[in-house]
């Protein structure tokens, strides 16, 4: 590939990672954890993660997240170079381009459900009715009745659907989940994975999640394997995936 090539390849891609790796120490000899992963993620697309525990899966993400640093390569996301950036930076473009849903919610306890997405809105930097925006993001997944009710007082399907929430309600152009059915019963995983991807096609958003799920994997436009830190599945390194469209992204 001409640098020209690469520099376009950069530009048009939601996500772009390059010879990623992870190498920390261990208490004999260094431990890869990330081994010269490429990828190439096109834009309102979704890209599934799989692997054993211990392959690399949350390492992954969290190096496309910029809240780790690769001990190689590189990543832009939306043609931002990523690890170009500051750690402020970093935390900035978090804030205003991702979004992100977890397997244990990571909801604020003392903060009802309409403060927990008001609060995220506020943090993205938008601006005007706050308040009445998430309202209509939180009745957009069931829970118009459950406002100001506590996280403690949710279960764990409506805890997860209020993370939905606040995730989308930032409009984010990327959002990252890490084992979002995890901690679900298969009736409110499906409902989790129906929600997500209706509104990941309304609104136009990269997907990228991390999942043992195979239900969720096989509704994602694309699925990596990584074992042992390598891309295993697709064969090729690098993989390309079209848009809606069909146009390579």
């Amino acid at each position: 590939m001409t640098s020209t090539d690469s520099r376009t390849t950069v530009a048009q891609a939601a996500i772009v990672a390059q010879h990623l790796s992870k190498v920390v120490d261990d208490a004999h000899s260094p431990l890869t954890l990330l081994d010269n992963v490429n990828l190439r993620v096109g834009s309102a697309t979704s890209l599934a993660i799989v692997g054993p525990s211990g392959s690399g899966k949350s390492t992954l993400l969290g190096l496309l997240a910029g809240l780790d640093l690769p001990s190689s390569g590189q990543v832009w996301i939306d043609g931002i170079d990523l690890f170009a950036l500051s750690e402020d930076g970093r935390a900035a473009l978090r804030a205003h381009k991702f979004g992100f849903v977890f397997q244990n919610f990571q909801l604020i306890g003392h903060l009802n459900a309409l403060e927990n997405v008001t609060l995220a809105m506020e943090i993205s930097g938008q601006t005007g009715a706050l308040r009445a925006d998430a309202q209509i993001m939180l009745e957009r997944v069931g829970l118009g009745a459950r406002l100001r009710h506590l996280p403690a007082t949710l279960s764990g399907g409506e805890q997860q659907r209020v993370a939905l929430a606040r995730a989308f309600a930032t409009r984010p152009s990327l959002l990252l989940a890490d084992e979002p059915t995890g901690n679900l019963d298969a009736a409110g995983g499906l409902r989790i994975i129906d929600l997500m991807f209706s509104l990941q096609r309304e609104l136009g958003t990269t997907l990228v999640l991390v999942t043992h799920d195979n239900a969720l994997a096989s509704r994602c436009d694309a699925v990596v394997e990584l074992e042992a830190g390598r891309l295993v599945k697709p064969a090729a390194a690098t993989l390309v995936i079209q848009t809606s469209s069909g146009v390579p992204a």
